[in-house]
């Protein structure tokens, strides 16, 4: 990540809880079966986030199993707190602080496209799993999240600029795959992992992107309040019921390759 990035998730775990957390329950399982992660593995989740993955693979293999990092402070602590036994630590994708050949598999869930180089980011990965090990991948669909979609097309209609600024590593098909080939994965597959987000009404669904965290949530904060407001009232036409409880399904693009 860098520092721009590292700013967008210097936040409390609450926040992305309400933001991304929602959708974990569903991602989480998905992309653990899809590696597959089972009994008796060592993994490490890379870009752990507050822990909704590490959950996950904690009920696979239990805590003594799995470790985890993430850049953001917050997020550290509060995956350490819900993850008891998990070996939870700071850093960067780019720069594992693990020894080589520690994990079967090295997984990493929204993040490809927030590392500052994802092959390198890839290539430690690969590094720190064992021969014969799996480096696997997911990033959110650009197209296929409607969360983000439905905001981004009014942000772009305000600002051109913003289209390209808002491109992440991974967001469209093949991306992922290639950036494993590149850094000398095998065995390369891809496809594509669902995922299902519940809200209680249109504010649940708002609210959370005003509290600055990735990078639609930036974009909010360069707005003064007329701005934020414009661009609410723009998301809001779009709901026919937007006082009643409403679920999202959502896409993401997925590899995974051998070391």
């Amino acid at each position: 990540m860098n520092d721009e990035t590292s700013r967008m998730f210097a936040a409390p775990a609450a926040g992305y809880d309400r933001l991304i957390g929602r959708y974990l329950p569903t991602l989480a399982p998905t992309f653990a079966d899809a590696v597959p992660v089972t009994t008796g593995m060592h993994v490490v989740d890379i870009g752990c986030g507050p822990g909704g993955l590490t959950r996950e693979l904690v009920s696979r293999v239990g805590a003594s199993g799995v470790s985890a990092i993430d850049p953001s402070a917050p997020f550290v602590e509060a995956c350490r707190a819900r993850n008891p036994g998990v070996d939870v630590r700071g850093g960067f994708a780019e720069r594992l602080p693990f020894d080589t050949d520690s994990f079967d598999a090295a997984l990493a869930s929204l993040v490809i496209g927030f590392m500052r180089d994802p092959v390198a980011g890839v290539r430690e990965m690969a590094r720190v799993t064992r021969p014969g090990g799996t480096v696997a991948a997911c990033q959110w669909d650009r197209a296929g999240m409607p969360a983000m979609r439905i905001l981004g097309q009014f942000m772009v209609a305000a600002d051109p600029t913003v289209n390209d600024r808002m491109k992440l590593t991974g967001d469209t098909a093949g991306e992922i795959a290639a950036v494993f080939r590149e850094a000398g994965l095998t065995d390369v597959e891809d496809g594509a992992l669902t995922a299902r987000g519940s809200y209680a009404d249109f504010d649940d669904w708002w609210e959370p992107f005003t509290l600055g965290i990735g990078p639609h949530g930036a974009y909010l904060e360069t707005l003064d309040d007329s701005g934020r407001e414009a661009l609410r009232l723009a998301c809001l036409n779009t709901f026919d019921r937007p006082e009643q409880p409403f679920t999202v399904e959502a896409r993401a693009w997925f590899a995974r390759g051998t070391v």
